[in-house]
């Protein structure tokens, strides 16, 4: 895929693009419009057809790591609004395009209702609900070779609150994942650097052979984001045995 913002007369430098601020907008709100209409990625994504800029993150990690691979089973735990899918789905073969190659699935869950994303399903519920583990795998037709998240709380304002919630949402992707992956599966999840993930840092190192961080470049670079690579799952009665680093 190219980048977009190509040869303009310019050279490398763009001009700036300046939000107007209308009567009663708030300052936070211009600069957020700001930076989106300054955007590379946001602008990829408009200019590709992705949903959103999100879609190059989960391209980034798996040019890294691979793990979407044709015939692979994968969940996306809230999906919205389908960046992350519209990734998977040729990754995967989950519309069957590439001959001679396995054929994936892909399942997407979310609270939200979400477009449809042809060779993904997608359904409307809560992960943490009861039930929810054995919906995802009759959907799938089997366990998951590949969980991945992209979720994240509401801010806050307060980036100590905020750190805790993504934490805390973590863990409860982990868990999902720990009743639905396949031994030898793979789970990547967004977190963020603050220390409080410590605990599921080490969880994830007693149940996967690999676990690694990785910032992929589309992430903004004040953004305190990164994302947790844990590959080789084995499920808790197995013995651990794991490798692990920080990218």
């Amino acid at each position: 895929m190219s980048a977009a913002g190509g040869g303009s007369g310019r050279g490398a430098r763009e001009l700036r693009q300046k939000v107007k601020t209308a009567k009663g907008r708030k300052l936070s709100s211009k600069l957020w419009l700001e930076r989106q209409l300054n955007d590379p990625y946001v602008r990829r994504a408009q200019a590709e057809g992705y949903r959103g800029r999100a879609a190059f993150k989960i391209m980034e990690i798996d040019d890294r790591h691979r793990f979407l691979v044709p015939g692979a089973r994968v969940v996306d735990l809230c999906c919205a609004p389908g960046g992350w899918l519209q990734v998977a789905v040729p990754r995967i073969n989950a519309l069957g395009e590439k001959t001679g190659k396995r054929v994936g699935r892909i399942v997407g869950v979310d609270l939200q209702a979400v477009d449809p994303v042809p060779g993904a399903e997608l359904l409307q519920l809560d992960f943490l609900e009861e039930g929810a583990e054995a919906a995802v795998k009759a959907a799938l037709g089997g366990p998951a070779d590949v969980v991945m998240s992209d979720m994240a709380p509401a801010s806050s304002g307060h980036r100590g609150t905020d750190h805790l919630r993504i934490v805390a949402l973590c863990e409860a992707a982990a868990y999902f994942a720990f009743d639905v992956l396949e031994p030898g599966g793979t789970f990547v999840a967004k977190v963020f650097s603050g220390g409080a993930e410590g605990e599921l840092l080490a969880e994830l190192k007693r149940r996967f052979a690999r676990v690694s961080h990785m910032k992929p470049p589309s992430s903004r670079k004040d953004s305190a984001e990164k994302f947790v690579v844990a590959s080789g799952y084995r499920p808790a009665e197995e013995a651990p045995g794991q490798v692990s680093e920080s990218l």
